[in-house]
């Protein structure tokens, strides 16, 4: 089987390159990575033709204000941008035929494909298949996926829903679930699975929260009890308190949906509340910081600047969060993080922002010995939103969210 990606950026390229291990890939992007272990062909036409699976991974990109890396509670409800999307269906439609099948994973509103994009390709088939992926494990994500999700106009298990569904089975390690639904159906399953995310961080940060302001409580406690409380609650996994929810994707796509609660005329917002809830977070571990700060005389480091450890990108980072409130109340926020090139060195109060053994957990991702951005000099204050690490020579380690 014969298959191009269209759009070889930080999704499609370690996707593509999965897929080359047990098929014919060739791909396109506007900005050929050099590294790239798969052919990239110079235009979109001559990685389409004569393919059988032509895959769709460009950006839905949302305005750069609603990254999430600055408050965004207040800003009014936007939906993703989709030109870049409809502009690369019409192309790809010009140039295949109706033994040719398109698959576009990029993340839509529900509705979307239906209103907006399925219009676009005329001259062959159509489905939609997002992934359920994320940024530092995408290539262990995709062969150990939590479920497949396809959809098809009706609903209905077509042949090319199969053709799909086999053309998986080869990459996958496990056995994941297969979700074949309408395209609306797909297209809330992605989102919501997001939110959901989004939703049970907050929560748990929440509890963090409360930890601090009442006192006598250890919120690993308390969360660990809700982990293993399976039989009405979901499983484990984000369910320890520490950084809110970050990245490309999450913070962006509760924005989206505040627009979805709009266009649909719901009569509330639970979207906003959960943003609402994620910037009062950080601006609660921000005022700590500068307590610390302010109480010791010492300066206050971010240790971690990316929005999660091992990856350098800085979308939605949940530190650059945390800085702005620290901003807000006149104190300077640094940074120590290798990947964004942001050194320090000296005593300081150091947010552990970053702990890869919690955000890494479950994924298949090696995580390296624990080793620091930086020497920690005796005399610093350690605040620690993960409650790992133990004690460090001459330094004071605190471990927010437990107060006992």
């Amino acid at each position: 089987m014969k298959v191009a990606m269209i759009g070889c950026g930080k999704l499609g390229l370690p996707c593509a390159e999965v897929m080359n291990t047990h098929y014919d890939v060739v791909g396109y992007d506007v900005i050929k990575n050099l590294d790239s272990e798969i052919l990239l062909v110079d235009t979109l036409a001559d990685a389409i033709t004569d393919r059988d699976l032509i895959f769709v991974a460009v950006p839905t990109p949302h305005d750069p204000m609603y990254d999430g890396s600055t408050p965004i509670t207040n800003l009014p409800p936007k939906d993703f941008d989709y030109s870049i999307v409809q502009t690369v269906l019409k192309e790809i439609n010009q140039h295949t035929t109706s033994g040719q099948l398109v698959v576009l994973i990029s993340t839509v509103l529900p509705g979307t494909v239906r209103l907006h994009l399925a219009q676009y390709i005329t001259n062959c088939r159509f489905i939609y298949n997002p992934y359920l992926i994320a940024m530092g494990s995408v290539k262990w994500d995709m062969v150990n996926p939590e479920c497949l999700i396809i959809g098809t106009q009706d609903g209905s298990e077509t042949r090319d829903a199969k053709l799909l569904v086999d053309f998986y089975k080869p990459l996958m390690e496990n056995d994941p679930r297969i979700n074949i639904g309408t395209w609306d159906e797909a297209e809330a399953i992605k989102i919501f699975y997001n939110t959901f995310i989004s939703t049970k961080i907050s929560l748990v940060n929440m509890i963090q929260d409360v930890a601090e302001k009442n006192g006598n409580i250890n919120v690993d406690v308390v969360t660990d009890a809700l982990k293993h409380s399976t039989h009405r609650i979901t499983g484990p996994k984000y369910l320890t308190a520490g950084m809110g929810d970050a990245g490309a994707c999450h913070p962006r796509d509760n924005i989206a949906l505040r627009y979805l609660v709009d266009r649909l005329d719901l009569g509330y917002d639970l979207f906003h509340a959960i943003m609402s809830s994620r910037d009062h977070q950080a601006k609660n571990l921000a005022t700590k910081l500068v307590d610390l700060s302010k109480k010791h005389d010492l300066p206050i480091v971010i240790h971690g600047k990316a929005y999660k450890p091992y990856v350098s990108y800085e979308i939605g980072s949940y530190s650059l969060l945390v800085g702005h409130y620290i901003k807000e109340q006149g104190v300077k926020a640094n940074y120590a993080d290798p990947l964004t090139n942001n050194e320090w060195s000296g005593k300081a109060v150091i947010l552990m922002a970053h702990n890869p053994s919690v955000t890494y957990t479950g994924t298949g991702v090696e995580v390296r010995p624990e080793k620091f951005y930086f020497n920690f000099e005796p005399g610093s204050v350690i605040l620690d939103p993960w409650r790992t690490i133990g004690k460090i020579h001459g330094c004071e380690v605190i471990h927010y969210g437990n107060t006992r």
